[in-house]
């Protein structure tokens, strides 16, 4: 029997009947010769974690445009705290570890530079509209690889497309990292916040704090057992109680740091300089990467400068505004 064969035959007789099996897989969209290690949804999460997107996230603002200091969160510790909080949910509830880390990993590969204050100025610039788990999905299916996409799994396609909003992934998989998406940037949110002197921990109301704790351990552990102890049928959801309570502390944050004018005010920037960068490209085809040569063919210019700029780094994009915008001093020799 080959290894992955006895994965999968793990797989039938330790999972719930509501976990998807990696031998049952839809499929990919360009069918492969199976591995003979690995199942395939741990391809999927292997195909992931090498690719230039998720490198590119260590760059990549999560919810302060470039902080100074070495503790806060980028789009990169985002996704690999996302990826801890929804594997320990799907190992309790006994559901499919490896698809469940796979969608993860890469659910925020296609955000834009400045975290989402960049996703609403290129929504606004692009005719198609912009949003990140479009990206997402358009990333691991065309974009990386030079056009041959990561070819993954139709349940991982699937997870990452709807892990924000809208109708929920097919999978009890993909609904996890949806609702671990949330756990994670809350609580990490609301410690950058603390570090940043935005807020304190004594800001956030005394009745919320009782039910899910007053520090960043304790609510994760409050909000994660709620989900594993209320979960069934491969339907995730937390108590009515802590679903209420952390309603609460979403609206308190949107209060107090997402609309924050001092924790906000750079953003104020953002739609400038990504406009800016948006008409230049459309002007000038021909400094687009070459790789994006089959999307301007097949696509049309607009929508290969939206690929380039929303695959930008925070730092990226603020040098290339330099390097076209702003004057280099004249230097004597």
């Amino acid at each position: 029997m080959l290894i992955r064969e006895y994965l999968e035959q793990r797989e039938k007789t330790w999972l719930s009947e509501y976990a998807a099996l990696s031998s049952q897989s839809i499929g990919r969209r360009e069918p492969e010769e199976k591995c003979t290690v690995r199942t395939e949804f741990q391809r999927d999460r292997d195909r992931i974690i090498h690719c230039k997107s998720f490198r590119r996230l260590k760059h990549k603002t999560q919810v302060f445009l470039s902080p100074e200091g070495d503790h806060y969160r980028t789009r990169l510790t985002h996704t690999l705290e996302v990826a801890q909080i929804a594997r320990t949910i799907a190992r309790s509830l006994r559901l499919n570890e490896d698809l469940t880390e796979a969608v993860s990993l890469a659910h925020d590969l296609g955000h834009t530079p400045f975290g989402h204050a960049g996703e609403r100025a290129l929504d606004s610039l692009f005719k198609g509209g912009f949003h990140h788990y479009e990206q997402s999905l358009r990333v691991v299916d065309i974009l990386e690889k030079n056009g041959q996409g990561l070819n993954l799994t139709y349940e991982t396609r699937n997870g990452i497309l709807h892990h924000t909003c809208g109708e929920e992934a097919k999978t009890a998989e993909g609904r996890i990292v949806r609702i671990a998406d949330r756990i994670a940037y809350m609580n990490h949110d609301i410690d950058d916040a603390v570090r940043g002197g935005v807020i304190k921990n004594s800001d956030i109301p005394k009745d919320i704090t009782k039910l899910i704790g007053n520090d960043t351990s304790s609510r994760i552990n409050s909000m994660v057992m709620s989900v594993i102890e209320n979960s069934e049928c491969g339907i995730i959801k937390m108590s009515p109680y802590i679903q209420n309570a952390f309603d609460r502390l979403h609206s308190f944050m949107f209060d107090s740091v997402y609309s924050n004018d001092y924790a906000k005010h750079e953003e104020k920037k953002v739609p400038e300089l990504i406009g800016l960068l948006y008409t230049y490209y459309l002007k000038h085809p021909e400094l687009l990467p070459r790789e994006l040569g089959f999307v301007i063919e097949n696509e049309g210019i607009e929508r290969a400068v939206c690929d380039h700029i929303s695959g930008m780094t925070d730092h990226y994009a603020t040098e290339k505004f330099k390097e076209l915008f702003v004057p280099d001093p004249w230097r004597i020799n």
